[in-house]
């Protein structure tokens, strides 16, 4: 029986034996294209039309046009793709290649004498940096990187304002502080829903390690882990509730007409986690637990992780704490081969990714190496449902655009067998 998109995307997630392999591009900010591969890739398809609108600045990635979407077979969308909708809404930059692409009307980085860009939140703080040539923006400002304050609870918002990721942020969420944002949220996904019959995506972020790192930098929130606990879980408490009363109002908005809600929460490196299990345990998964819990009983919506590098000893750990999906599937690294995966993990969560490796094929390999690498990772991940298949992570700029189209029509040769 042939299935609509939004059926085989929630058929997947079940671990449903569907008609064909679901396909991702675009529907999160960790499973899209660059804006240059982007714009080779139209070139190379003859598509002269349309706009390659950057809707992700941090990370510079465009949001796929709806013939990019019925081109490859794609079976589910961003709901933050229904806002920025009106040509007002960009304006015209050249990309690092030469390109022509738009930026939010919003968004206004300097550009330096030397070509590099500097943005700066809604105050003038420089929070983010791209270099010449550059393709993507670098956190600049680390609000706590003296230590944690006294009242963290009362110094959190500020905080959050000198964060790349809060101040730059994604559609929907740079029209959060509009007074009707809700309602707007709300109607604009009815309208999507009504409009298409693919799934659909709500990207809420709701990060918990990633805001440490945010916050103190890397290497002081790694040590903290171990020497400064408390404060660490002082600081959770405090980010959980933002996150829990954000939470409360996008199940209220979207809980019954969104398909699947994303969060994420990066946990690896490519040797391991980084932190022990029992550190994550102890610290994190009680957080995630709730988050995953609420989801579940104020809406009808499946809960996706996204947590990029080695994760294969948090997946006991995360699949408990009620994720439904764990994305990107960062397969060349450790303990993340997919046979593995798929065999251990293969029934209790969605792999949603792993199916083309970013790091040393798309990018490098002949479209025939792509597709037979694509074939296999296909023919590993599929059978019995609980795949969805998306790349390790974003297409970046170097990707040729010959590859993008083989690692696809390798997936619609698979599908076509079905």
């Amino acid at each position: 029986m042939k299935l609509t998109p939004r059926e085989r995307i929630l058929a997947a997630i079940e671990h449903r034996e569907t008609d064909a392999v679901p396909v991702d591009l675009g529907a999160t900010p960790s499973s899209g294209i660059s804006a240059t591969a982007y714009g080779n890739l139209k070139r190379h398809l003859g598509m002269n039309g349309g706009h390659t609108r950057i809707y992700d600045v941090v990370q510079q990635l465009a949001q796929p046009e709806d013939a990019i979407l019925d081109r490859f077979g794609i079976d589910v969308v961003d709901a933050g793709s229904t806002f920025n909708d009106s040509d007002q809404d960009w304006y015209e930059i050249r990309l690092a290649n030469g390109q022509k692409a738009q930026y939010p009307a919003w968004f206004k980085p300097e550009k330096k004498t030397d070509s590099s860009f500097i943005a700066r939140n809604r105050d003038g703080l420089d929070i983010a940096h791209m270099p010449s040539g550059g393709t993507f923006f670098d956190q600049s400002t680390f609000p706590w990187l003296d230590g944690y304050p006294a009242d963290m609870a009362a110094a959190l918002p500020d905080a959050i304002k000198r964060v790349l990721w809060a101040e730059l942020v994604h559609s929907p969420w740079d029209h959060a502080a509009e007074p009707d944002f809700w309602n707007r949220l709300r109607q604009s996904t009815l309208e999507l829903r009504a409009s298409t019959d693919r799934g659909i995506m709500i990207v809420c972020g709701c990060n918990l390690f990633e805001w440490g790192t945010f916050l103190r930098r890397m290497d002081n929130f790694m040590m903290d882990l171990y020497t400064e606990q408390d404060s660490v879980r002082a600081f959770l408490e405090a980010i959980m509730a933002q996150h829990m009363a954000t939470l409360e109002k996008v199940c209220a908005a979207v809980g019954d007409c969104c398909d699947i809600l994303r969060f994420g929460d990066d946990l690896g490196m490519d040797s391991g986690p980084f932190m022990a299990p029992e550190i994550y345990r102890d610290l994190f998964k009680p957080h995630h637990t709730r988050l995953c819990d609420y989801v579940h009983q104020h809406s009808g919506m499946k809960t996706f992780l996204h947590s990029c590098g080695s994760i294969r000893e948090l997946l006991p750990d995360l699949i408990e704490a009620g994720y439904d999906v764990i994305n990107p599937v960062q397969t060349n690294c450790r303990g993340m081969e997919p046979e593995g995966l798929k065999k251990d993990f293969g029934n209790d969560i969605c792999l949603w990714g792993g199916g083309c490796d970013t790091r040393a094929v798309l990018n490098r390999a002949t479209p025939p190496e792509v597709r037979d690498h694509v074939l296999e990772r296909v023919e590993i991940l599929a059978p019995g449902g609980g795949f969805v298949f998306n790349t390790v992570h974003n297409i970046l700029p170097e990707v040729p655009p010959q590859n993008i189209v083989a690692m696809f029509d390798a997936v619609a040769e698979f599908n076509g067998k079905k």
